[in-house]
């Protein structure tokens, strides 16, 4: 049940559009194209089998484990909060 101002339903509204903002930055960044050969970031040579298992992949498996801590310490932050209702 909603209270105030907003109407019925608002929070699982806000929470479907914070999931489906995930969903699409998600997606945003899966590999596309050709795998290069060598490492974006270290020009290490990529192996086959890491190509072939991620098409499109840029990043060697060192680099992209260190690109996806990175990524985990700035998670997202729920933007799409109302004045009457907000998650935290």
């Amino acid at each position: 049940m909603a209270g105030g101002f907003a109407k019925d339903g608002a929070v699982q509204e806000q929470i479907d559009a914070s999931i489906e903002d995930a969903i699409q930055r998600a997606r945003s960044k899966l590999p596309r194209g050709e795998s290069l050969r060598d490492c974006e970031e270290c020009g290490t040579t990529i192996p086959a089998a890491r190509r072939k298992a991620v098409p499109g992949v840029r990043l060697c498996v060192i680099c992209q484990e260190a690109e996806d801590a990175q990524q985990a310490t700035t998670a997202g932050y729920n933007r799409r909060g109302s004045k009457d209702s907000q998650l935290r």
